[in-house]
C-alpha cells in the first residue's frame, strides 16, 4: 500500500533521538498511522546506521506476541534481543499488557535504551504512568493526513480531491478512490472497534447505547456550543455518565473539545464548548449522511485540526456577543480565524468581520474560504482561500 512521509512527525521524533531519559510516547487515533510512522522512523534509524540487532520493535496487535501479557514476560522477550549497547526500543499498542509501565521503567533503569511507545487512548497517559514514569516522557499527539499529505498520497485535482476529503476523510487506510460503499464499511467498521476496545473498555458499567448515542449527538452538531448537562438534558441521560462518557471519547481521540476563550477579558470560560471530530470521513459514514449536507460545520472542523497539526492551543474566541471561529496561540504567537463558505454575500461579510473589527490588537485575524477570487480586506483583515492555507500558502 502507498504511504506518505509523515515529515512533521518525524521531526518531532528525532529531536528526541538518543535522549533515554525521555519515553516517547505516540498517541492518536486507532488507523491513525502510527504504526506506519514508527516503521518510517525505524527506516530512519538503519539509514543513519544503527545495527538491525539494536532495534527491537514489538506490535502487540500481532498474534506472535499474544504470550506476553504482563510486564514481566515482555522484559524477557526484550532480554532475549539486548544486546548490552544502546538499543532502540518500539512497543507498538502497549496498552494491551498488564503493567506495561513497570517494563518501562525498568528499560529506563536497567537497560541502555531509547523507548518509543505507541497508544490508542489517553489512558495510556494515566494512572500507575504517572508513579513509575512521571516527568520522563513526552507525548506527541498524532492526527490522520493534514489534506497537504492526502494530496501527497493521492495526486490529482486539488478541488476533487479536497471533495474526497471531505467525504472519505483523512484515515490514511481509506483509499478515496475505491468502491464508496466498500469504504463506507470499512468507516462504520472502524468506529465500532474503537467503540469497543478504546471507550468502552475503559468505562466502567458502561452500555452501548448511551455511548454510541452520546457519540451521534456529537457528530451531529460539530462546532455548536454545548455542554454535558445540554446533552444529558437532550438525550434524557444522566449528567455525570453523559460526563465520563465524553471524557472517554475524547481519551479515543474520536473527538476534540475547544473551550471558549474570552477575548476581551484573556480568559478561558468554564461553561460551554465545542466539538470536533478527528475524521470527517468516519462521522458521514456513521450518520449515513452526503458530504455534501452541512459542508460550512466540516470545513470549520478541518481547520480546527489543521491548527492543532501546526502546534497550536486552539480555543472558540468570543469578544462580548461576538463568536470568533478560532483563536490559536503557540508561544507568543496568537492567530484569530473565521471559517466560511464564501465571504459574497453581504450579510456573510458582515458576520465574518464584525468581530474583528472589535479586536484592538495587532494579532493576525484572517478570514478562510472557498472563493477562488480572494482579495485583503479593509482594517488589516487577511482573506485567503481556504485550500491555499491548507497547503501552505500565506
Amino acid at each position: 500500500m502507498n504511504e506518505v512521509l509523515r515529515k512533521t512527525y518525524l521531526d518531532r521524533l528525532l529531536s528526541g533521538k538518543d535522549r533515554p531519559d525521555t519515553v516517547k510516547i505516540i498517541t492518536g487515533m486507532r488507523r491513525s498511522g502510527k504504526t506506519v510512522l514508527m516503521k518510517q522512523y525505524i527506516s530512519l534509524l538503519r539509514e543513519s546506521g544503527v545495527p538491525e540487532d539494536r532495534i527491537i520493535h514489538l506490535n502487540f496487535e500481532s498474534r506472535t506476541l499474544a504470550h506476553v501479557t504482563d510486564y514481566m514476560k515482555l522484559l524477557e522477550e526484550i532480554d532475549r534481543r539486548y544486546t548490552g549497547e544502546r538499543t532502540y526500543v518500539f512497543l507498538d499498542e502497549v496498552q494491551t499488557v498488564e503493567h506495561w509501565e513497570r517494563a518501562v521503567n525498568s528499560l529506563q533503569t536497567d537497560y541502555d535504551a531509547d523507548v518509543y511507545i505507541t497508544g490508542s487512548n489517553a489512558y495510556l497517559l494515566s494512572g500507575d504512568l504517572s508513579t513509575y514514569i512521571s516527568g520522563r516522557y513526552t507525548e506527541l499527539p498524532m492526527l490522520p493526513l493534514s489534506f497537504s499529505e492526502f494530496l501527497e498520497l493521492h495526486p490529482g485535482d486539488r478541488n476533487e480531491r479536497f471533495r474526497q476529503y471531505i467525504r472519505s476523510g483523512s484515515l490514511p487506510v481509506i483509499d478515496p478512490d475505491a468502491d464508496e460503499m466498500f469504504e463506507h464499511d470499512h468507516l462504520v467498521g472502524l468506529f465500532n472497534t474503537v467503540m469497543m476496545k478504546d471507550v468502552l473498555r475503559n468505562c466502567k458499567g458502561g452500555d452501548v447505547g448511551t455511548l454510541t448515542d452520546i457519540a451521534r449527538f456529537l457528530y451531529s452538531n460539530i462546532g455548536s456550543i454545548t455542554s454535558a448537562n445540554n446533552i444529558a438534558v437532550t438525550l434524557k441521560k444522566d449528567p455525570e455518565k453523559v460526563r465520563n462518557y465524553l471524557d472517554a471519547l475524547r481519551k479515543a481521540f474520536l473527538v476534540y473539545k475547544a473551550e471558549r476563550y474570552d477575548i476581551r477579558g484573556k480568559k478561558l470560560l468554564d461553561t460551554l464548548e465545542k466539538y470536533y471530530v478527528s475524521d470527517t470521513g468516519m462521522r458521514n459514514a456513521v450518520l449515513g449522511i452526503s458530504s455534501r449536507e452541512d459542508i460550512g460545520r466540516q470545513i470549520e472542523n478541518i481547520v480546527y485540526l489543521e491548527l492543532l497539526r501546526r502546534g497550536y492551543e486552539v480555543a472558540v474566541g468570543k469578544y462580548g456577543d461576538k463568536e470568533v471561529d478560532f483563536t490559536a496561540r503557540r508561544g507568543d504567537e496568537i492567530q484569530y480565524f473565521q471559517v466560511t463558505m464564501s465571504m459574497m454575500a453581504e450579510d456573510t461579510y458582515e458576520r465574518e468581520t464584525s468581530p474583528f473589527r472589535l479586536i484592538r490588537d495587532n494579532y493576525p485575524k484572517t478570514v478562510l474560504s472557498m472563493d477562488t477570487f480572494v482579495t485583503d480586506l479593509p482594517d488589516g483583515l487577511i482573506h485567503v482561500n481556504l485550500l491555499d492555507w491548507l497547503l501552505g500558502g500565506r
